[in-house]
């Protein structure tokens, strides 16, 4: 390793260097990735943002808004296993920047739609660009990990986080009161990430052998049925789904309860939201330090099964205790995710793209369904019996007895081969 890490650092300066202070990750490629995943989830966190402007100029009903969001999730997370799949044969290092292009078309035609066909497709471009860049920007974050798998992804991860936070602030702020055409502005932030991601891709392309090292490094994982891999897969499938209905459903109606039981203001109970908000991206960045420590699956368990008794408590809480239980249920649930990708992609070595694109997709996906299942529900009863009865969400996380410990069953790669 002393040998791999005296040759990065002697090649020239348009390679970003290794940082021996973390074991062989690439700091300078992670960084950039987080960045660009705030970047690029800020710009499709706009788009629910300016449903209500979108909807007043255009006359549309709720039906056709809901075909706004369809547009767009159907693009960003039914794409992400194709591509994920097609770039694990032939790995593609500039559809990084590729995919942000249509990201930035996207943004450009909704700052100057004229009819609701065009916003549905500028909706559909903004996806795609969502698609194509999480399986391939997970793949050269674990690339550049250095074998601290959980690490890599959580400082990508809580990039997003902090992106779909502050993006409907941003579109508050600055579109909302200066109208559409202020959308293009945001096409500048498209631009940004394209050159940011143009230099990752550079590296992606310089750097072959770590490609090929990430997937050997779960490779030991295997020497299981075609059968119980997919029978794995379906357990981490559900823990995503406990997971982010829970966290989706709090997000959507927080507001709400927290107006309809406590008598809050609007802001107030923003303010409140944003704390939960913080709490996820926080937990997200913590949770893969913590799991390359601990392992995956004991922090799979921490992390969903360890919120159930917070999750319980939260409907019957007072305001203080409100406030003091969703940043112990954001911190707690939102560090299974790096766990969970991270032990998924060592179950099925070599398919990185593959794994990471239906993970994010269905993680994607789930939320807006869940949302949506969970709005009909407040609609026929109220939002307080919503939270009575997702309370009980985090306890599919016992499946994660089914699950095999694989660390035992494969020596613990902290580095790439030299």
């Amino acid at each position: 390793m002393q040998k791999a890490v005296a040759t990065e650092s002697a090649m020239p300066a348009a390679t970003p260097p290794v940082h021996a202070g973390t074991r062989g990750a690439v700091l300078t490629i992670l960084v950039s990735l987080s960045f660009c995943h705030l970047l690029n989830d800020l710009m499709q966190s706009l788009i629910p943002a300016l449903y209500p402007m979108v909807k007043a100029q255009f006359g549309l009903d709720y039906t056709q808004v809901g075909l706004i969001t369809l547009a767009f999730q159907l693009t960003a997370s039914l794409l992400q296993p194709t591509i994920g799949f097609y770039t694990d044969k032939r790995p593609q290092p500039y559809s990084l920047a590729i995919g942000m292009g249509a990201t930035l078309i996207g943004l450009v035609l909704l700052s100057i739609a004229h009819n609701y066909a065009t916003v549905l497709l500028a909706a559909a471009l903004v996806g795609i660009g969502s698609a194509v860049f999480h399986p391939e920007a997970s793949r050269v974050a674990r690339m550049a990990s250095g074998g601290r798998y959980g690490f890599a992804q959580s400082l990508f991860q809580v990039g997003g986080n902090i992106g779909g936070a502050i993006g409907p602030l941003l579109a508050a702020l600055i579109v909302l009161p200066r109208g559409q055409g202020a959308i293009a502005w945001f096409s500048l932030s498209a631009l940004l990430a394209m050159i940011v991601l143009t230099r990752v891709g550079m590296w992606y392309a310089a750097h072959p052998r770590a490609s090929r090292a990430a997937a050997r490094a779960s490779s030991g994982a295997t020497g299981m049925s075609r059968a119980r891999v997919i029978f794995y897969v379906t357990v981490l499938m559900l823990l995503i789904f406990s997971k982010n209905v829970y966290t989706a459903s709090l997000s959507s109606f927080f507001t709400f309860y927290l107006i309809e039981r406590f008598q809050l203001s609007v802001f107030d109970a923003q303010v409140q939201l944003f704390i939960f908000m913080t709490s996820i991206a926080v937990g997200t960045l913590i949770g893969g330090p913590i799991t390359d420590r601990i392992g995956r699956r004991p922090m799979i368990w921490i992390s969903i099964v360890g919120a159930l008794p917070f999750t319980l408590a939260l409907p019957y809480a007072s305001l203080f205790w409100v406030s003091v239980l969703t940043v112990v249920i954001g911190l707690l649930m939102a560090s299974a995710f790096p766990a969970i990708l991270v032990y998924a992609q060592e179950l099925v070595p070599g398919r990185v793209g593959l794994i990471s694109g239906m993970f994010f997709g269905f993680a994607f996906g789930l939320a807006g369904i869940g949302a949506a299942a969970m709005g009909r529900i407040a609609d026929a009863t109220s939002v307080g019996f919503v939270f009575q009865l997702c309370a009980y969400l985090p306890a599919i996380g016992l499946v994660t007895w089914l699950l095999p410990d694989l660390e035992r069953l494969r020596p613990k790669a902290s580095s790439f081969p030299a």
